[in-house]
């Protein structure tokens, strides 16, 4: 098999992880397991699975609360995942963010941003650090079609513009801003159309095809590590499921979401995998057991893990002063 079969092969493992994972959270907390707010991104595994595929490690990360497949894909372990939505000391947030906010500063994944657009600004200032340090990483930031709308986000686009920081600016429109169509909330709803008012090149990317979305991200990443500032993608996509576990999904037409759903990006690039003989029937099944098996020891650790111990409640609420 040629290096391209095996990477199709591992971003089809990749995003059926995240769609498993995001399952078993959907059955955790349907058991009380997982409480609070849970948004899942079924249906948009293409976009988290091809974007953090083309970044490199030491890329910093920002993402929404939305964020379960970005941090999968960018190496989280689902144990450790799943016991910080369990709100166990052995999540990578020790249980204290949950689902809307998982971090993990070794992988510099900087979350989880509850608020809509909130980790944009800090992209920013993540990209000026690296920026004032003449580094070369870059900085990626998810948020969706509802941020384009903040001020914040527009405040953002003019720095990052304005000083050519090195930030890739990633919206991942799935068409709804929670239940509000994206005709219905914004007077333009061709985003990718915005950014060039403030000097930043945007281009609108397929985010069902998970290839199309990791070349587009590769190529603008290449540029912005060129020193030529600030890239904009939308990546067009769609969440199968309502905006959270306690959405109703009522502002939906159900031929819409099947529609959509002809599109599922796991089946695309399953169908083309098959199409040039690279996944037999057996090999789907064994890559499904495999899944089942590791997210079944996932729930078991995180089940076993212990709760913060109460002494330890008040750590890091305050910042130590030298004395």
């Amino acid at each position: 098999m040629t290096d391209d079969g095996v990477h199709r092969l591992a971003l089809l493992r990749d995003m059926l992880l995240v769609r498993r994972f995001e399952e078993c959270c959907a059955e955790q907390y349907a058991s009380r397991k997982i409480r609070g707010f849970l948004h899942l991104g079924i249906g948009e595994e293409a976009t988290a699975v091809g974007s953090v595929r083309a970044l490199a490690a030491d890329d910093d990360v920002v993402a929404t609360y939305r964020e379960h497949g970005h941090a999968l894909a960018r190496g989280i372990p689902p144990a450790t995942l799943l016991a910080e939505m369990f709100g166990k000391a052995s999540g990578c947030a020790r249980g204290r963010g949950g689902s809307m906010h998982l971090c993990d500063v070794s992988r510099r994944f900087w979350g989880g941003f509850a608020i809509v657009g909130g980790g944009v600004p800090i992209a920013v200032g993540l990209a000026l650090a690296e920026r004032m340090q003449r580094g070369r990483r870059l900085v990626a930031v998810f948020f969706g079609d509802g941020a384009m709308d903040e001020g914040e986000l527009h405040e953002s686009l003019n720095l990052a513009a304005l000083w050519k920081l090195p930030v890739l600016f990633l919206c991942e429109n799935n068409q709804y801003a929670m239940g509000t169509a994206l005709a219905r909330h914004a007077s333009n709803p061709r985003l990718v159309e915005k950014p060039p008012t403030y000097g930043i090149p945007a281009t609108r990317v397929d985010g069902m095809d998970v290839l199309e979305v990791e070349r587009a991200v590769r190529e603008a990443a290449d540029v912005v590590r060129g020193g030529s500032g600030p890239r904009f993608l939308e990546l067009s996509t769609y969440r199968f499921r309502a905006h959270s576990m306690y959405d109703a999904d009522r502002y939906r037409d159900p031929e819409e979401i099947a529609q959509w759903k002809r599109r599922d990006p796991i089946e695309l690039l399953a169908e083309r995998l098959t199409e040039d003989g690279l996944l037999a029937p057996a090999a789907r099944a064994a890559m499904e057991g495999e899944l089942s098996a590791l997210l079944a020891a996932a729930v078991a650790e995180a089940d076993a893990a212990p709760l913060e111990p109460t002494s330890d409640l008040a750590r890091d609420l305050y910042a130590r002063t030298p004395r």
